[in-house]
């Protein structure tokens, strides 16, 4: 038995059509699984799509909006009549405000005027609806068809990632104080989930990956991010790996945490930053 093998399973990763998202989607099908892209921007979706030769599906679905929701599951459930992995993964960065560690900024002399003035509640709203809220009614709004993929195999369950952040653990802002808290809402939500799930015999597992810097349309591409890796806005230390993470290492780190591998693992927030948070604040 190959315990990384995922024939057979439906997956559906949020915000798949580029970044982190992407790079978990193509291993993911790469080790066998069906798997569904989602996002807002349809012709994002469906290059990458072509791109793949047809290996991931495009599915239109806005993670913020009930009834998009709903009528991705009605597609699901009709072409498949389940699913067993769910990979929340959309995400904002929101405002950046530089000037938080930068003490030369003339904003910082004045740091909570300077932060007071630029902020929004509804600018902190749309950060923790897209990063925090939509996992909650994503995984909620396909439990059911979770639960069926679990039950058709034999002892089995099905399993939800959340895609959440080392900055969530950090004490840094690294430039955001709005970002690292919807972050740290993930991690809590993953292990609140898991622990009602599980007390309610429901046979989904949820797991959470706190990515560091990987290429992504917030950090740029490979390139741009190994250029400024040891300068990364808002650290103090660079991760000591001094690079950017690669493609397979969150993808592997999402096929553990969904295969047979990791049946036995739950509740868990999974670090892949290469240590950045491990030598900063």
């Amino acid at each position: 038995m190959n315990a990384l093998d995922l024939k057979g399973q439906v997956a559906l990763v949020t915000g798949g059509g580029t970044g982190i998202g992407l790079m978990i989607a193509n291993q993911l099908s790469q080790n066998g699984a069906k798997v569904y892209i989602t996002g807002r921007r349809i012709e994002v979706l469906q290059k990458v799509a072509i791109e793949s030769n047809n290996a991931l599906v495009p599915l239109q679905m806005d993670v913020s909006d009930k009834e998009s929701i709903l009528n991705a599951t009605k597609v699901i459930e009709n072409s498949d009549g389940k699913l067993d992995i769910l990979v929340n993964n959309a995400g904002i960065s929101g405002l950046m405000f530089p000037f938080i560690s930068d003490k030369s900024a003339p904003e910082h002399a004045t740091l909570g005027d300077s932060l007071f003035l630029r902020s929004s509640f509804d600018q902190w709203i749309e950060v923790f609806k897209i990063n925090t809220f939509a996992s909650f009614f994503v995984t909620t709004g396909f439990l059911s068809l979770l639960e069926k993929g679990a039950r058709s195999r034999e002892g089995g369950t099905s399993s939800v990632l959340n895609i959440s952040s080392c900055a969530a653990t950090m004490g840094l802002g690294m430039s955001s104080f709005a970002y690292g808290a919807s972050k740290a809402g993930v991690d809590h939500l993953t292990t609140t989930m898991a622990t009602e799930f599980a007390l309610s015999n429901i046979p989904v597992r949820v797991n959470c990956i706190a990515p560091g810097a990987f290429p992504s349309e917030i950090t740029g591409t490979r390139d741009e991010l190994n250029g400024y890796i040891t300068k990364i806005p808002g650290v103090i230390n660079s991760p000591p790996m001094l690079r950017a993470g690669r493609d397979h290492e969150i993808g592997m780190a999402a096929v553990f945490l969904s295969s047979p591998a990791g049946e036995y693992t739950n509740g868990v927030i999974l670090r892949v930053d290469g240590g950045l948070a491990l030598v900063n604040p």
